[in-house]
């Protein structure tokens, strides 16, 4: 067998090195933190411990996968370009920060890096809930170009989550408005609702919309909101603290579909 490709995935301090071959498909992985390297078929292991040679840091135990879920098989079976599970909170900024960056010097700061300022903020806060059983992915892309910034799911249920930067501003909801600092007033409830809806088509399971504000010196909300909870950044640690609505096995098979690209493509 030739044409092997090793491709590693970092997230929240693990590693693991899938190994692929020429169409994209997994056929075993390597993980580093449990020094075991996981084969699908025994008869390739001559050739995947051929690719992973160079990346093997010592004495590893080799075997088949310890009894696989549905949603890592599912996982297994997923082309690493449809993965969204890599994006970094503001991919989607990264990428066009990179692609096109301002032109010549300008005299206000880029107003895409705020937002990603924004969106780092609030998705590093939702990554620290990693160890009480949460998902989180970032910039998951919707038709027509537009994006959920972050899409939690975990014990307290899912959650599209739409940030906001308002640094040192005042910030003034009224359904559906959002008023930030004294700029006219954005019908922005619509969106992060309307974002939330696009997901619980894709998934078949209620996600409830978020709007987090990024560094306000006060929110306020004139009236109760219909659905929409608006947090500080400070505040969003609160989600992980819900619980009772998602078994495991119910939050793992919603991230397996959650992280396909192409469960996205029809919303």
């Amino acid at each position: 067998m030739t044409g092997l490709r090793v491709v590693p995935t970092w997230r929240h301090g693990q590693e693991r090195l899938y190994v692929c071959m020429t169409d994209g498909r997994n056929i075993a992985w390597y993980d580093r933190e449990a020094a075991r390297v996981n084969l699908l078929s025994d008869d390739t292991r001559a050739d995947v411990m051929t690719a992973l040679a160079p990346f093997l840091t010592g004495p590893v135990t080799i075997g088949p996968p310890p009894v696989p879920t549905p949603a890592e098989l599912a996982l297994l079976s997923l082309h690493p370009d449809d993965d969204l599970a890599p994006n970094r909170p503001g991919e989607a900024l990264l990428v066009a920060l990179d692609r096109t960056p301002p032109a010549g010097p300008r005299l206000r700061p880029d107003p895409r890096r705020k937002a990603l300022a924004a969106e780092q903020a609030v998705g590093d806060a939702l990554d620290a809930l990693d160890g009480a059983g949460w998902h989180t992915l970032h910039s998951v892309p919707l038709p027509g170009g537009d994006r959920i910034h972050h899409l939690a799911i975990g014990p307290g249920g899912l959650f599209a989550v739409h940030t906001l930067y308002a640094r040192r501003q005042r910030v003034l909801v009224a359904d559906p408005q959002v008023t930030l600092g004294r700029r006219d007033p954005q019908p922005l409830l619509r969106r992060v609702r309307a974002d939330a809806a696009r997901a619980t088509y894709a998934l078949t399971a209620e996600v409830r919309p978020v709007l987090a504000v990024v560094g306000a010196t006060d929110v306020r909300v004139t009236a109760p909101l219909r659905e929409v909870r608006v947090l500080g950044d400070d505040a969003v640690p609160e989600l992980g603290r819900q619980g009772g609505v998602l078994k495991p096995a119910d939050v793992e098979a919603l991230h397996a579909m959650a992280r396909d690209r192409g469960t996205w493509g029809r919303v």
